[in-house]
């Protein structure tokens, strides 16, 4: 009885000890791992199939999740509905860009953190040149991605996003992101 005691006030001295798990796992970014964010997510429009790159989108997607001061909440259907049905070859690179051209546009806007259209049409306008990039190197073609391109000729591009992420932000809203 009394080894039972010892060893639920040591689990309960744990507990309180304990970091909670929606403390940040770390500080702010700095600007040095901004630029080099930028950068890089620059890099990708250019060059999205360069393996020697690999290591770096690794850096960069964990230092999304790491850092406190910048969130994005993914929202893939700003790419059209059918775009994940379709089963394009790079269909991961042209997702991850999104994302990567969403904090890339908080870094360069922050007043504008409360504006998801804009971060949601920034993330497809940067998917987008890394869609031509692609097209350079391997003649791939996604018609879903192609319309997006035509639409954003037009001009038309923004009303899409807002139209194609309204379940994400209806989302955010109601999470209070």
């Amino acid at each position: 009885m009394r080894q039972a005691l010892w060893l639920c006030l040591v689990v309960l001295t744990l507990n309180a000890l304990a970091i909670p798990q929606d403390q940040p796992k770390r500080g702010p970014s700095t600007a040095e791992e901004r630029q080099r964010f930028v950068g890089l997510t620059r890099k990708l429009e250019q060059t999205p199939l360069d393996k020697s790159l690999y290591p770096d989108k690794k850096w960069a997607l964990q230092w999304i999740d790491d850092i406190p001061d910048i969130n994005v909440t993914p929202c893939i259907t700003v790419l059209g509905e059918d775009f994940l049905a379709a089963h394009y070859k790079y269909a991961a690179n042209v997702e991850v860009q999104v994302i990567f051209g969403n904090v890339v546009f908080l870094i360069e806007h922050p007043d504008k953190k409360n504006d998801p259209v804009a971060q949601y049409t920034a993330g497809v306008e940067s998917a987008l040149k890394t869609y031509k990039s692609i097209l350079r190197a391997d003649p791939v073609i996604s018609r879903e991605l192609e319309d997006l391109l035509q639409k954003q000729t037009q001009g038309k591009l923004s009303e899409f996003v807002k139209e194609s992420s309204k379940e994400c932000r209806a989302g955010n809203e109601q999470t209070g992101l």
